[in-house]
């Protein structure tokens, strides 16, 4: 984190350098304008890393931090973008005692400020339907095919950067610096994006062993393939799923392993939530599948501690599941649903439980209701499931509002945090 962060501010420091090493502005507007384009170009290239899914990049930190990351940094983005031209109009309405609204007609009118434009409206449609309240409307496909346009955004705006704004090849030391950043940025997305991903299932040759319904809305997966112990994979993790022929290639949806990883063998187990979900149970065997990852730095491999609380709640017992088949020493299993029917995989989670000596609790029932209140949640609660709590790591993974809510609690006990390793399921869903 640390090297990432530190790369992030080495060149913060370089971009404002150069700005301020550039032929003056039109006036204060007009420079305010440039200096927010700088940035947006920067805020555009750490985009471009944070999803290019490299694997260092992904064991150091996780996709759920990254995604994290990516959401805010692209907020950021939006505002940069929209300010940027915003200041730039200003500038010269100002300059040439003119109104905005002139001066938005003119630069329109010429071709590479209309590219950047319209890279402008894209990145605002994405904006828009990652807002919370719009994003929990939308399947995830929609929402994925929406963000693939951010791909034309950025050759847009990398179009734009070349032919209009002068201060990024003022000198050359300027133009070699951008040029290069875009070289990183590019060659990462495709190595990450596509160039590991289709070596890797050229080796391992995927393909569909079982379907295995184990609830109405809820099916498991059954993968088998070549040589998958050299991924890599574990416990905890996700991969992104495609089944070739079966669904459109851009229908593509991340579902954890809910086993522990096998050497020829993943079992993937998915809840019915979007159009692509909702027909895994109708996929047939021997099917050919294509998967990206392993993603994700939920695993034991962050484990400080000889005992365990794994908390889990709805689909999110998935990546609980396979963590409970692969660690040892005193295990306790949180498992949150509304009703016992609910607790999908449960019948194995007893199983595994009674072959480790581990405890499992079915915390059922809604929240607030009854008197006393059901808090399930509630520090005094996790004590007494957990006498020791404070003296175990807590891999916690489930809806938003139960990760908070839990992640409160460990706080209010003085749970050290790096005995807290939660997924907050933004992509392992």
């Amino acid at each position: 984190m640390a090297a990432l962060w530190g790369a992030v501010i080495l060149n913060l420091i370089i971009i404002e350098v150069l700005f301020f090493a550039t032929a003056p502005a039109k006036n204060a507007l007009h420079a305010t304008g440039k200096f927010l384009g700088l940035h947006a170009a920067l805020a555009m290239l750490l985009q471009l890393v944070l999803i290019a899914r490299l694997p260092w990049l992904d064991r150091r930190l996780g996709m759920d931090r990254l995604t994290s990351w990516h959401r805010w940094t692209g907020f950021s983005l939006f505002w940069l973008v929209l300010l940027h031209p915003t200041f730039v109009m200003l500038g010269y309405a100002q300059a040439y005692d003119s109104t905005f609204l002139k001066q938005a007609s003119n630069l329109i009118g010429m071709g590479p400020t209309m590219i950047g434009f319209i890279a402008v409206g894209i990145i605002a449609v994405a904006a828009g339907v990652s807002v919370r309240l719009a994003r929990r409307k939308l399947s995830y496909e929609t929402w994925h095919a929406v963000h693939v346009l951010l791909y034309v955004a950025i050759v847009l705006a990398l179009i734009h950067q070349t032919y209009e704004a002068s201060t990024f090849t003022a000198t050359t030391v300027s133009a070699v610096y951008w040029w290069s950043l875009w070289a990183f940025a590019g060659l990462s997305l495709i190595v990450g994006r596509i160039i590991v991903p289709l070596r890797r299932n050229a080796r391992m040759r995927l393909r569909v062993a079982a379907v295995v319904p184990e609830a109405e809305n809820v099916v498991s997966i059954h993968v088998t393939g070549k040589d998958l112990d050299k991924l890599g994979a574990r416990a905890g993790q996700f991969f992104i799923w495609r089944f070739v022929g079966y669904n459109s290639w851009w229908k593509a949806n991340p579902f954890s392993l809910s086993a522990a990883p096998g050497h020829n063998a993943l079992r993937l187990t998915a809840k019915a939530v979007g159009e692509t979900s909702a027909g895994l149970r109708d996929v047939p065997v021997g099917t050919r599948v294509f998967a990206e990852g392993p993603y994700g730095a939920f695993t034991s491999i962050h484990k400080t501690r000889e005992g365990t609380v794994l908390i889990a709640g709805g689909v999110g017992v998935t990546p609980i599941r396979s963590l409970l088949e692969e660690l040892s020493g005193p295990i306790a299993v949180l498992y949150r649903v509304q009703s016992a029917a609910d607790a999908v995989l449960l019948a194995e989670m007893e199983q595994l439980a009674r072959m480790k000596g581990a405890q499992v609790h079915v915390l059922s029932g809604r929240t607030g209701a009854g008197n006393p209140p059901n808090l399930p949640f509630a520090p005094e609660h996790l004590v007494r499931l957990v006498p020791d709590i404070l003296e175990r790591d807590v891999f916690v993974c489930g809806p938003p509002a139960m990760t908070d809510a839990v992640l409160k609690s460990l706080r209010q006990l003085k749970v050290p945090p790096l005995q807290i390793h939660a997924e907050r399921f933004a992509l392992a869903s």
